[in-house]
């Protein structure tokens, strides 16, 4: 009877980086943000084609970190990150008394965004997508951020985060108007799409008075 020994095989993912590793795109935000190649080379799988593979919650966790510490000091320096998701709508941060003055109780069930940050200077929300594990903010995901976040005391911005040029690229006829992008291997830049508003709410997503 024969046996085949696999004692002596490495898994492919634990070979060292080679030259189609450091040419990976989450790779150079993932050193901008300080973490090491040995840290993210853990998590890529060489597939048999000489292809790599990146699992989605690895990439969140870089592109969310991303948005937390480099978009918000940017564009929200005196926002508070009152929820973050993670790739399966799981709460992993949610500041829920904080929430609440504004007038907002979150549902598991219901898709929330990746990150909720408040920016109490001009009292805005900003609903923030990362492309990684949500996708991008469309006219139909606009229409649903702004049903689930109606008759809040705050101003509505949504704002799409890529993590790179070459990704948002693949998504460009999905986005909505009226909406932010933010690449975050552009940092200090944001673009915006349509409208007479740079990161500030709209007509349709101000806060209503109460009667």
């Amino acid at each position: 009877m024969l046996m085949a020994n696999r004692s002596k095989k490495k898994c492919s993912g634990t070979r060292a980086p080679d030259s189609s590793f450091t040419k990976l795109p989450i790779r150079r935000l993932a050193n901008s943000l300080g973490f090491r190649d040995s840290w993210l080379a853990q998590f890529v799988i060489h597939l048999p084609d000489g292809s790599l593979f990146i699992a989605p919650s690895v990439k969140w966790c870089i592109l969310i970190k991303a948005v937390v510490e480099q978009f918000c000091a940017r564009f929200a320096p005196d926002g508070l990150v009152l929820c973050i998701t993670d790739v399966g709508s799981k709460f992993v941060h949610l500041e829920a008394e904080k929430l609440a003055r504004l007038g907002i109780v979150l549902d598991p069930a219901d898709n929330i965004p990746n990150v909720i940050v408040h920016s109490a200077a001009k009292n805005r929300l900003l609903l923030i997508e990362a492309v990684t594990s949500a996708g991008p903010v469309d006219s139909k995901r606009r229409k649903e951020l702004k049903d689930l976040f109606k008759g809040i005391n705050a101003g509505l911005v949504f704002v799409t985060a890529f993590p790179d040029r070459e990704i948002m690229r693949s998504f460009l006829n999905q986005i909505s108007w009226e909406t932010e992008v933010w690449v975050a291997e552009d940092p200090d830049h944001l673009i915006h799409f349509d409208g007479e508003r740079f990161l500030g709410p709209y007509p349709d997503a101000q806060p209503q008075p109460h009667p």
